[in-house]
């Protein structure tokens, strides 16, 4: 049964950052009532290819794949097609591979869902990845900070014409000031409160997340390693539902 529409469950996507199919399958019958989808990378799909995708789908959830993708244009736009026939929710590229990779994306998922009667997925740019800070933006030749190098990129998407950015929670409400409220933002690096930041440097927790403009929240390792995951997933959920009321 498909559960009931829920505004603040609709909003978390959960991390299946596991190595087998088998935990992503136990996984997903515990969580599947209790999120908005499940995000896919480069580990289990490593392990499990489109199988995996296929197998949550039919589960009657969502899937963000979270491959990054970064590479001339046409390698881009032609992985990014393929896994748009899969029927993924949400996919991503690096805003670093610039603007005619990203308007190439656009421009062939748009004609592919013309043309086959296919849903567009939601087509984000990852910004500056969590696990970032100043220093490390400079140790690998940025110029700007966090915060200048993502608003630069998250305009950078608008103008390409993708529909949002990944990005920390910290920069949700500047972009939308900026790109729009339309403009998505998908926000790794929510921890619950007093929780385990592990190897993230930009974290909020879920309901400062909200309130900062975030529209969807990744959360792996708190609510995949708890003793009790639906639990909590729950939690988390009623974080979301009271920043929201």
């Amino acid at each position: 049964m498909t559960p009931a529409v829920d505004p603040a469950r609709d909003r978390l996507i959960m991390a299946l950052d596991v190595d087998t199919v088998d935990r992503a399958d136990a996984l997903v019958s515990v969580l599947a009532p209790h999120v908005g989808a499940f995000k896919i990378g480069f580990e289990l799909f490593t392990a499990g290819g489109a199988k995996i995708v296929h197998r949550i789908r039919e589960a009657g959830s969502g899937v963000f794949l979270d491959m990054k993708f970064l590479d001339i244009p046409n390698t881009v736009s032609r992985a990014a097609l393929v896994a748009a026939r899969l029927g993924v929710t949400m996919l991503n590229v690096h805003a670093t591979g610039g603007s005619e990779m990203m308007k190439r994306v656009v421009e062939v998922l748009e004609e592919a869902s013309e043309k086959e009667g296919m849903t567009k997925p939601i087509l984000l740019a990852v910004t500056v990845l969590t696990s970032m800070d100043d220093e490390d933006l400079m140790e690998v030749g940025f110029k700007r900070g966090v915060t200048s190098q993502v608003v630069e990129l998250a305009k950078l998407a608008k103008t390409s014409g993708l529909d949002g950015v990944v990005c920390s929670a910290r920069e949700a409400r500047g972009i939308k000031n900026l790109c729009g409220e339309s403009f998505v933002t998908v926000t790794p690096g929510i921890r619950p409160t007093g929780g385990d930041v592990h190897d993230q440097k930009r974290i909020l927790t879920a309901a400062e997340a909200v309130r900062g403009g975030a529209d969807y929240l990744v959360v792996g390792r708190p609510i995949s390693e708890a003793d009790d995951p639906a639990g909590a997933a729950r939690a988390v959920c009623n974080e979301i539902r009271q920043a929201l009321s």
